[in-house]
């Protein structure tokens, strides 16, 4: 009978990087980047301080890396929706859908208002977190021309401001809920719908 194989060393440093990034994720929802400690992190997930710097040079880092986990994440499941398969107008709003959840889920808000926290009183962080966001507003452009290239649409609005109204509309949701939240999947949608609500050309 052949033996099970273990984990590969790099399957065990994938492990062991997604459990910090999960604890250190709770950790700085509750206490701030500032109020959390290293020690506080590698004990939350089950691991060692040795195993945090084995992973992340810092506590910033990491907070960086969460962020880019979660924008590749959104933009991934965004490209996957603007399929260019279905018909325009719903794919137009499960997309803003998407985006709605990415915005709005339990942790997130508060999560991003450490981000903005962090970076007010940090300038070096700042800059960074200003060119993930621009790298996203970029990526973002892209994905929504190239639908709109599918489906021979002209925008009545360049894509950039279509970009842009849609990320602030989902953006208020942080610290929003019931009727503010309605309006803001509302503002969204209507994002969205302006790059639909464009004239089809013939092909």
């Amino acid at each position: 009978m052949r033996r099970r194989r273990g984990p590969s060393r790099a399957e065990k440093q994938e492990q062991t990087r997604g459990a910090l990034l999960r604890a250190a994720s709770k950790l700085f929802c509750k206490r701030g980047l500032e109020g959390t400690s290293i020690d506080e992190v590698a004990e939350a997930a089950g691991y060692t301080k040795g195993a945090f710097y084995a992973n992340f040079k810092s506590k910033e880092e990491l907070f960086l890396v969460m962020l880019d986990e979660r924008f590749a994440k959104e933009l991934e499941r965004i490209d996957r929706t603007l399929s260019g398969t279905d018909d325009p107008e719903t794919e137009a709003r499960l997309a803003a859908a998407e985006f709605i959840h990415f915005a709005s889920d339990d942790d997130w808000p508060r999560l991003y208002f450490q981000f903005a926290a962090h970076a007010a009183r940090n300038e070096e962080f700042r800059q960074e977190l200003a060119t993930r966001q621009q790298a996203m507003r970029e990526r973002l452009v892209e994905v929504y021309e190239r639908w709109t290239k599918q489906f021979e649409i002209d925008p009545p609005l360049p894509i950039a401001d279509v970009v842009s109204g849609i990320r602030r509309a989902a953006g208020s949701l942080a610290g929003t809920n019931g009727r503010q939240a309605a309006n803001a999947i509302r503002n969204a949608d209507a994002g969205h719908s302006a790059a639909t609500g464009a004239t089809y050309t013939s092909g």
